[in-house]
Formats: structure tokens, C-alpha cells, sequence
């Protein structure tokens, strides 16, 4: 956990489970701390079996609003917190010549949404990463997953981060981004269960040969449908009336 002092409540429903969890705080842009926790399970278990690449937030915000920073951290986060972890616990596997490697991905990294390009961007490279990584790795007996949820009952919207011009009500963008929030807070109401996610997740690592990918969620399973079944003019349409009559 990038805070460990946020670790209560997993604790909490740990012992109500009769779960043996360990949580430990590592940030997935800090290379020591990487190195510090994965040296730390690998001497007291011997191997890593599982990698789970879930660190992740959302910045909110047209494009034309976002600042260079504000993108670039969201990129070290999403993305290359990814890269770093995988690319240090990849030797550990190799040399074991098994493990899986579980990226959360979202069904924005199939799709672009207004107001949250950033992210969007962030996940449609994990998924062109995770689908490389799936050709080099799986002669090595490494199975890669993809999980592509749509909107989950979390707090990852409460927990999103708005850009500073974002937040201006004199942006050209401000009406739009309003509309979008509300629209969050709609969908949000007839969300995904997360234990409907982590049934999906634990199928999946337990298969002898599991899919690449898999669709979490009827929201996203159904904007996906649309967009194989339709002409790309035919979906931009769809999308384009959803979003200015919500």
C-alpha cells in the first residue's frame, strides 16, 4: 500500500475472513521501495507467484485543461508503476518458470471518454504492453492477464484527482465536465460489485490456460459489443448522442 496507515479496514476484514494478510507500504514510482518489498518477500517466501498490477488513480479534466505535469504523473502511477514492478519481479518468475501476471486495466483502455483523456491514455498503453508482454512471456511458462472492468462500486472516483484548470468555472470545458460528473455519479449508482471483479480475477490465475483479456461488468460489455458490431461512424454517433442527452 502506497499508505499503510490506510490499512485498518483490509486488516479488519482479514480476521472476519480468516485471511492471513500481510500488507506492506510500497510506492510504485520509487524504485528503493520496490526493490526493499519484493527483496523482503522473496527472503522470507522463497518465490512470488502473483503479481497483481493494481496501483491507479483518475485525473479529471478535457485535455486542452491538463497540465503537462499533472498528465505526467498520472503516467508514472498508471503506467510505468506498472512497467517498474513487472520488470523487477519478471526474473523471479523466469527463474521459476511459473507465475501470472494480472494487470487491472478498464474498459477505457478499449474506448476514449471526454473528460478523462489522461487516464484513458494510461490504460490503452497498458493494454498494447500487457498484449506484448503476453507473446514474450508465455514461453516461459508466465502466464499475463488483462482485467477490463467497467464502473466498479470503489472509491475510485471519490479518490480521482481534478486538474488544477479543470476546476475553473471559466473553463470552455466546465458545463461539459459537469455533465460528465453527474453522468459518473449516475452509473456509479448501478455499478459493478467488486467481489464481482475479484471472481473474475481468481478464476482466471487458477486456469491452466487463461484468456487474455477479461470483460468485467454489463456497462462495458455492452459499449464493447456496440463497437464490433457497428461501423467506426456508426459507434462515434452512438457515443456523441449518449453523451449530450445524459
Amino acid at each position: 500500500m502506497r499508505d499503510i496507515n490506510k490499512a485498518s479496514l483490509l486488516l479488519d476484514f482479514a480476521i472476519k475472513e480468516g485471511l492471513s494478510i500481510a500488507p506492506l507500504e510500497m510506492d510504485v514510482t520509487n524504485d528503493l521501495e520496490i526493490n526493499s518489498i519484493i527483496k523482503n518477500i522473496v527472503d522470507e517466501s522463497g518465490r512470488i507467484d502473483v503479481l497483481v498490477n493494481n496501483a491507479g488513480y483518475g485525473l479529471i479534466g478535457y485535455f486542452e485543461d491538463l497540465q503537462m505535469e499533472e498528465i505526467r504523473k498520472q503516467f508514472e502511477t498508471n503506467f510505468f508503476g506498472v512497467l517498474r514492478v513487472t520488470q523487477k519481479i519478471i526474473p523471479i518468475m523466469r527463474n521459476q518458470k511459473y507465475g501470472t501476471i494480472v494487470n487491472i486495466s478498464s474498459g477505457a483502455g478499449r474506448v476514449g471518454f471526454p473528460g478523462i483523456s489522461a487516464y484513458v491514455s494510461t490504460k490503452f498503453a497498458l493494454e498494447g504492453f500487457t498484449e506484448s508482454l503476453y507473446y514474450e512471456l508465455q514461453p516461459l511458462g508466465i502466464k499475463v492477464i488483462i482485467i477490463e472492468p467497467g464502473v466498479t462500486k470503489t472509491n475510485f472516483f471519490r479518490n480521482s484527482i481534478y486538474g488544477q484548470r479543470a476546476k475553473s468555472s471559466e473553463s470552455t470545458y466546465s458545463k461539459s465536465l459537469a455533465k460528465i460528473s453527474n453522468n459518473i455519479d449516475i452509473m456509479h449508482q448501478h455499478a459493478t460489485n467488486p467481489q464481482e471483479v475479484a471472481g473474475v480475477f481468481l478464476e482466471a490465475i487458477r486456469l491452466k490456460e487463461p484468456n487474455l483479456r477479461y470483460i468485467v461488468g454489463n456497462d462495458i460489455a455492452m459499449i464493447l459489443e456496440s463497437k464490433n458490431e457497428l461501423s467506426d461512424s456508426e459507434f462515434r454517433r452512438m457515443m456523441m448522442q449518449n453523451i449530450n442527452q445524459n
